[in-house]
């Protein structure tokens, strides 16, 4: 049975993780999901602080439990981009270590704050989760459908756009042969 950590607490990355790996690996697993620290401010901005961010969350999750083959870290942050009304997007990355020390990155679909949402956490040093939840008025809203889900009206949920980074950094794992060199020994997991 495949052990997977998972370095957080959100029901919603949690289940985003449980979603992929039910897919992948169609036997038996189990998820675990671990407290831990990512190490980067609250509301991670730039890809060297959300990319870090992620990477510590998963190395601390295979680090904490015992057996695992995998560490998830799941970390969204603003990230600049030319060409956008307000300069940045919204980027969620994960990251998986495995056993082996061996880390694999991907990320999910970026998106776009509205300009006020981007100010007040520029400008006012507020987290996005906290602004997003005062304009929808929805509590709680990262742990739900996301800002992703109210902002795309309900076509894209947080969940979603979570699988879609994990399955990402999964991409060099089902694709072994292509990514890393192994010897037959080596390529069990």
């Amino acid at each position: 049975m495949k052990v997977i950590a998972v370095g957080t607490q959100n029901p919603v990355k949690v289940a985003a993780v449980t979603h992929v790996i039910e897919r992948i690996f169609r036997d038996e697993f189990k998820v675990i999901q671990v407290k831990v620290k990512s190490g980067v401010p609250r509301q991670p901005i730039g890809l060297r602080q959300t990319i870090q961010g992620a990477v510590n969350r998963a190395e601390q999750a295979i680090q904490t439990v015992r057996d695992a083959s995998y560490g998830v870290g799941i970390e969204a942050g603003l990230t600049k981009i030319p060409g956008t009304i307000t300069g940045y997007l919204d980027i969620q990355f994960a990251a998986i270590v495995d056993n082996k020390n061996r880390v694999t990155i991907g990320c999910g679909s970026g998106f776009e704050y509205p300009p006020k949402v981007l100010n007040e956490v520029l400008e006012k040093k507020k987290e996005i989760g906290e602004v997003m939840e005062a304009l929808s008025g929805i509590e709680n809203l990262g742990e739900r459908i996301g800002a992703i889900g109210y902002l795309s009206h309900g076509e894209l949920d947080r969940r979603t756009l979570t699988e879609q980074a994990v399955l990402m950094a999964f991409i060099p794992r089902i694709n072994k042969r292509l990514y890393f060199r192994f010897n037959d020994e080596e390529d069990s997991d």
